[in-house]
């Protein structure tokens, strides 16, 4: 299956720009991202196939213009959503709580 996740040997994506000693996480979201990956996942809610399912299913569009972490959040919110966990409605309130924590 081929999506736009599958870059590998592509021509004229421009140069891969390393960034000198990359830190592992750029922002604290971050870091509670890969807390919530390892808590879900140890709690069974899903299992490592059915994430990168999950960011493969993501809007091309979407998964071209988000980081590393972004994805792995798309992931979650797909995974909690489908599967009972949360509803979308709950979802778009605590974004709109954070949005406001932001302001």
């Amino acid at each position: 299956m081929n999506g736009i996740h599958d870059l590998g040997g592509m021509d004229g994506l421009g140069p891969v720009k390393a960034e000198q000693n990359e830190p592992v996480f750029h922002d604290e979201w971050e870091k509670r991202m890969m807390g919530m990956f390892v808590s879900c996942f140890a709690g069974g809610h899903y299992n490592v196939d059915e994430f990168r399912h999950a960011i493969e299913r993501m809007d091309p569009a979407h998964y071209l213009e988000s980081s590393y972490y972004e994805h792995w959040l798309s992931s979650l919110e797909t995974l909690l959503t489908e599967k009972g966990v949360v509803t979308q409605d709950e979802l778009d309130e605590r974004k709109k709580h954070i949005a406001m924590e932001d302001a």
